[in-house]
């Protein structure tokens, strides 16, 4: 599996932004506004030509979507050490008594 280069991953998220843009509807003048960003850098964005992490945030956020920032770094749920903790003692297993 090869990775892709940092500026395949930012055409590629611009390229999903644009079309969840469309899907919606919206210009990018509109879209622009509402997120508090210029055209230019909201075209940056949709191109892959790299924009501030402040733009991208404010995007996301116009577009309702801001939850996907939650699926970069999901919180553990399950603590292994505290399941560690809480398990039983382990038992050794017993040699059955010979009959002798």
């Amino acid at each position: 599996m090869t990775q892709k280069t940092l500026a395949e991953l930012e055409t590629t998220l611009g390229a999903n932004l644009k079309q969840l843009r469309l899907s919606r509807n919206t210009d990018q003048h509109t879209l622009a506004e509402q997120a508090g960003v210029s055209t230019r850098a909201l075209q940056s964005l949709e191109n892959g030509e790299g924009s501030s992490l402040q733009t991208l945030v404010k995007v996301v956020r116009a577009l309702g979507r801001e939850s996907w920032f939650d699926t970069i770094a999901p919180v553990a749920t399950i603590n292994p050490m505290t399941m560690v903790a809480k398990a039983a003692p382990r038992q050794r297993a017993r040699r059955k008594p010979s009959k002798s």
